[in-house]
């Protein structure tokens, strides 16, 4: 079903608690795998723009037709079957291999922003603030940032760069200091998700393709299409890890080793 008003009356706007975002980001911290603060932390930071942006998109003449024609976003993305019969080197083909690698699903994106009880509404809204929810794990691929400490600031960071959302920008850096902090190496944390940043700018909207189209293109043309630059920092922050014996991937590892 399309949804035909812009915003539902009953639809509240969201308050600036910068307090309680801190809070949220504290429990994210002792738990990375919480995904459900995450969401906790952008509903305390709201960004003014968002509606405007919401409202340029959908009604917009290639917006409209994405509403009309584009599945639910997250059976698309969880329907391995289709994605498989695409060629290797498609932005598909690496997409299903990373979810399969981390034993993650768009669908336990959606469960996990569901434990927050917020109202759903029936808007084009509600369509286009999914549509940020449910193409987390493509930016991955799509930036050729890992799920490691790291990798997860930088793609926030490149989200930060694409939306202007304060939650991707606090937990970025906020989560970038951790990282500093946690792990003493002469690697360009800040650096390269400065870098993130910058080329999420720099790029074209993500959340404002055809998904179905993207997952169908090689993988290195997308990023070229997109715009999207090289983690330059990213990789030498990992190669600065591994000089010292740090796996960049398993800090834990790393901080009882040098404990």
């Amino acid at each position: 079903m399309i949804p035909t008003i812009f915003s539902h009356p009953d639809r509240q706007p969201q308050k600036f608690r910068p307090f309680k975002a801190f809070q949220h980001f504290r429990k994210l911290i002792a738990d990375k795998e919480d995904t459900e603060q995450v969401f906790h932390i952008f509903e305390n930071l709201p960004r003014k723009g968002f509606m405007d942006d919401a409202r340029a998109f959908v009604t917009s003449d290639f917006g409209r037709k994405l509403m009309e024609r584009e599945p639910y976003l997250p059976d698309l993305l969880d329907d391995h079957s289709w994605i498989d019969a695409l060629p290797e080197g498609t932005v598909g083909h690496a997409y299903v291999t990373f979810m399969r690698r981390e034993g993650l699903s768009a669908a336990g994106l959606v469960a996990e922003a569901d434990k927050m009880g917020r109202p759903k509404f029936d808007d084009q809204v509600q369509w286009y603030s999914n549509r940020l929810r449910d193409t987390h794990d493509l930016f991955h691929i799509l930036t050729g940032y890992g799920r490691d400490a790291l990798g997860e600031q930088c793609v926030l960071g490149f989200t930060y760069g694409q939306t202007g959302n304060y939650g991707n920008f606090f937990i970025a850096y906020a989560g970038g200091y951790e990282v500093k902090r946690g792990v003493k190496a002469d690697a360009p944390v800040f650096g390269a998700i400065r870098q993130g940043q910058r080329h999420g700018k720099a790029s074209k909207a993500i959340i404002e393709q055809d998904i179905r189209s993207l997952l169908a293109e090689p993988l290195e043309a997308a990023r070229a299409r997109l715009g999207i630059g090289k983690p330059t920092l990213y990789e030498e922050a990992h190669r600065a890890y591994r000089n010292r014996g740090i796996d960049p991937y398993n800090f834990l590892a790393a901080k009882a080793a040098l404990a």
